[in-house]
């Protein structure tokens, strides 16, 4: 194995585990070089962590009472899901793991590392760090005209012309500030000025552009 894949920093916190945990992390260590030769390993937040392909394949980490290991990767994951691989209670994949016989077979765990190599190598991979804090934000509505500026538009072909090019955002701020106006006469004067703005090419907020 390549000395430029093990990392000196994971030499010293394996060392400073538990004696419980050395066994258990020098194993899933071997592992995963054995599984994946070209796996580089790095510390991050203060755990191992192995990357293949500039992402994180895995990561281990030792604690009082017990290890964890974690595979990285929404698609792998979908695969232990599937398999039934995965375990509650701890922060891995693997959940508390206390000994090395709390681990899968070998086997199955070289052919689960070579699995997510391989997903890796063809450009699959998604982080599971990419979806956290994301927030799906619902799709604004498409914007409609008021029936009186569709109608003032339809009198002024270069002022509709305009409209209808304008991004959903610029026309947004014409419709909401008409829609804006609480009296009647405001309402008309708005459109007037909208349309005679639109004809010139103007966006709603033309003189702060211009600033």
């Amino acid at each position: 194995m390549p000395a430029a894949n093990f990392n000196a920093r994971v030499d010293m916190y394996i060392a400073k585990s538990r004696p419980f945990a050395q066994p258990i992390l020098e194993h899933l260590r071997e592992l995963m070089h054995k599984g994946c030769p070209r796996v580089e390993e790095t510390i991050k937040w203060s755990m191992p962590f192995f990357e293949y392909g500039g992402v994180i394949l895995g990561n281990m980490a030792g604690f009082k009472e017990h290890c964890s290991f974690g595979f990285w990767g929404k698609e792998i994951g979908a695969v232990l899901t599937e398999a039934g691989i995965v375990q509650r209670g701890g922060m891995g994949t693997l959940g508390r793991i206390a000994s090395i016989k709390d681990l899968p077979s070998d086997k199955q765990m070289l052919s689960l590392i070579r699995q997510a190599t391989a997903i890796i190598d063809r450009g699959e991979y998604t982080s599971p760090m990419a979806a956290r804090g994301k927030v799906v934000k619902a799709p604004k509505p498409a914007v409609e005209a008021p029936e009186e500026l569709t109608a003032a538009l339809k009198k002024n072909k270069k002022a509709a012309a305009v409209f209808a090019a304008f991004s959903p955002s610029c026309k947004r701020e014409y419709t909401d500030w008409i829609a804006d106006a609480k009296r009647p006469e405001t309402r008309e004067k708005r459109i007037a000025t909208a349309v005679e703005w639109m004809a010139e090419g103007k966006q709603r907020n033309w003189k702060y552009q211009l600033c």
